[in-house]
């Protein structure tokens, strides 16, 4: 902890990471929040998975044909952005399964991601990253980029936060108030989108709903207003995220792997905690 603590003030890819990661748990912990609160948990999944088409798109397109231009995290946007308004479209006006759906997307989306990386010169290192995450190889142009998003995503969140809490909490309430349904569910389809983006850089792919929805998981056990656990949800990503760093810097362990295990084992203390809590209660009144 003592080297972390040290390097952290010396090395600028350290110091990156850490912003990296305070970055993402702002956005992670408001959009989790109305991912849980909505339960569309598995959406999100659906999209985090598919943006691996986007990733290895761009990544192929730039290597092979020399666009350099064309950065990984552009081809995330797309797709995240692309599968989220297709999904919505089709959770509320056509008549398939829901489920088949989305499962088709998240399997073409993942197939489409491994075949472009594969053709692509390098490609078992970029697997790696995108799949598991690698919050030290982020940039300062990354940082910037995240912090735009996050700055889009706040800014959403600020002017309809009422219309969105209103639409995930009582569809139906929301609809006789006058509120287009519609558009508030597809605009926090695209705010998911956005924010698994910007999530992927710290945790990967593979485990970036579980940093989208733990965090929320435990505020919820302490907080009933959303907007608590919102800021709960917040502070507690951050620290999570730090801790992983600080955890795994000397080992030299994945970081975003050691954040979820912190994260989830976080989740399953409260759990038990409250659950040890409510049967002393029971025993007392009994």
């Amino acid at each position: 902890m003592s080297s972390f603590l040290t390097d952290l003030l010396e090395l600028p890819f350290l110091f990156n990471a850490v912003l990296a990661g305070i970055l993402c748990s702002i956005a992670g912990g408001i959009v989790g929040t109305f991912v849980v609160l909505r339960r569309i948990t598995y959406i999100a999944a659906a999209i985090s998975h598919c943006i691996l088409g986007g990733l290895g798109a761009a990544r192929y397109f730039s290597v092979v044909y020399g666009l350099e231009w064309i950065r990984p995290i552009y081809g995330a946007i797309l797709t995240a952005i692309l599968s989220a308004v297709i999904i919505g479209i089709i959770s509320l006006r056509a008549k398939e399964r829901e489920d088949t759906v989305i499962s088709a997307l998240w399997a073409i989306g993942m197939a489409s991601g491994v075949l472009f990386i594969f053709k692509t010169p390098g490609y078992g290192e970029d697997l790696m990253s995108y799949l598991f995450g690698n919050i030290l190889m982020v940039s300062s142009q990354d940082l910037w980029f995240i912090g735009i998003l996050d700055i889009v995503l706040v800014t959403i969140t600020a002017i309809f936060y009422r219309q969105i809490v209103a639409v995930c909490f009582d569809e139906e309430f929301a609809r006789t108030r006058g509120l287009s349904v519609e558009f508030y569910y597809l605009l926090v389809l695209c705010m998911t989108a956005l924010t698994v983006v910007l999530m992927v850089s710290a945790v990967g792919i593979i485990m970036v709903i579980a940093m989208l929805t733990l965090p929320v998981a435990v505020g919820c056990k302490f907080f009933n207003r959303v907007s608590k656990i919102m800021l709960s949800a917040i502070i507690l990503g951050i620290a999570f995220n730090v801790f992983g760093l600080m955890a795994s810097y000397e080992p030299n362990l994945p970081s975003g792997a050691v954040t979820i295990i912190i994260a989830g084992l976080t989740y399953f203390a409260t759990v038990l905690f409250f659950m040890f809590k409510k049967t002393k209660i029971k025993t007392k009144l009994n």
